[in-house]
């Protein structure tokens, strides 16, 4: 009876040591990023812009044994979204930043989220604590709806998950015109690369 008893904790344990980790995203060692380019006869005459958003929130639920059991969700404060000032001519980036969260485009008085919530994981064990993941899932922007892949590096340091990764969106595909000036000359690139690096601390 007692061999019995111990037998079956060795098995619960074993099968709890397996279970899904939530890991809470840390807002202040992670980053997420937005580069938007330019395009037109003139783009030599424009500059390129780095946005970056200054609050997120969000769970990543990680199983090393099963990756189908994982998931992730992200928001990220729409109104917190920051021109970076290096690289912008002097007192371009507050003149940016009020178009961008304009009405027409991104709108952030009606939309102030951005969301991405995984809706599938798959991926491979590269290392052992790391591992490459394919996350298919639904990014909000702008009120719309798009499903997309996103490929994310995963590393496991103790209790903290670190995953990096980059895509790229289309404006167009959330409603959004991309704004232009000089009369048409000088345009905002459609296709916007997004690169992030989320800090997740164990519970």
């Amino acid at each position: 009876m007692i061999r019995a008893t111990c037998l079956t904790l060795v098995v619960w344990a074993g099968a709890a040591a397996a279970s899904p980790r939530t890991y809470t995203i840390d807002e202040a060692q992670s980053q997420a990023r937005a580069h938007v380019g330019k395009t037109g006869i003139a783009s030599f005459a424009g500059h390129e812009h780095v946005v970056v958003a200054q609050r997120m929130q969000g769970q990543i639920v990680f199983d090393s044994e099963h990756f189908g059991n994982s998931s992730v969700e992200v928001v990220v404060d729409a109104r917190s979204l920051k021109v970076r000032a290096e690289g912008e001519p002097e007192g371009d980036a507050p003149k940016v930043e009020q178009a961008m969260r304009a009405k027409g485009q991104l709108d952030v008085a009606q939309y102030t989220a951005v969301r991405f919530r995984s809706t599938n994981v798959i991926g491979r064990q590269t290392g052992a604590n790391t591992c490459d993941l394919s996350i298919a899932g639904e990014l909000t922007l702008h009120g719309v709806k798009r499903l997309l892949t996103v490929p994310i590096k995963l590393e496991l340091r103790g209790d903290e998950l670190i995953a990096t990764g980059k895509l790229t969106v289309k404006l167009t595909d959330f409603g959004i015109e991309p704004t232009s000036a000089a009369g048409g000359l000088v345009k905002v690139e459609n296709d916007v690369p997004l690169d992030f690096r989320f800090v997740g601390r164990g519970s």
